[in-house]
């Protein structure tokens, strides 16, 4: 049980860093389509301002995940779970968890293969006017699909950890 408690100590710690961090992304995403506006009003439109936003929120999306899971803001059915237990939640938090697993690993190995297909074939590229290298966007994606399946695994022990009756303290954020 302390490898658990290890392990959940240390990728939360991590996801929490990596996801207060990424927190401001909305600040690079506003500056970003600023720039947009203020060049369509006052100079020649930029090319990659649009498609250079859609990558920041990729990359808030996909990094800021994992912290989202770790503060509970994902959304549930509160139907039913709102009445239950601790443990009773703990349970099927725990059983549910594993489809979330199963899911990221088919996802982190799609995405692992997209990834290397990017760099096998000379540097795949956007087919926009701009064509920015993808490997860059892709190799975040990876990274997020990773934590938050880091994350999931935290969030199963966890489950465990009450469910055996131990109480999980919630760290400050």
């Amino acid at each position: 049980m302390n490898l658990l408690r290890g392990y959940v100590r240390v990728i939360d710690r991590i996801n929490r860093w990596i996801g207060r961090v990424v927190m401001f992304g909305i600040f690079v995403m506003m500056g970003i389509l600023l720039w947009s506006t203020v060049s369509k009003v006052f100079f020649v439109p930029s090319l990659w301002t649009l498609e250079m936003a859609q990558f920041a929120m990729v990359a808030y999306f996909m990094l800021g995940g994992p912290y989202s899971i770790q503060m509970g803001s994902n959304v549930r059915m509160d139907l039913l779970y709102g009445e239950w237990s601790d443990r009773r939640k703990a349970q099927v938090d725990a059983f549910t968890v594993l489809f979330l697993i199963v899911y990221l690993v088919i996802l982190l190995w799609g995405g692992w293969d997209s990834l290397m297909y990017s760099f096998q074939y000379g540097g795949e590229r956007s087919s926009s006017v701009w064509r920015p290298y993808l490997w860059p966007i892709k190799s975040i994606m990876v990274l997020g699909i990773f934590l938050m399946l880091l994350q999931a695994i935290s969030e199963l022990c966890k489950d465990i950890l009450r469910i055996r009756g131990d109480k999980i303290p919630r760290e400050v954020v």
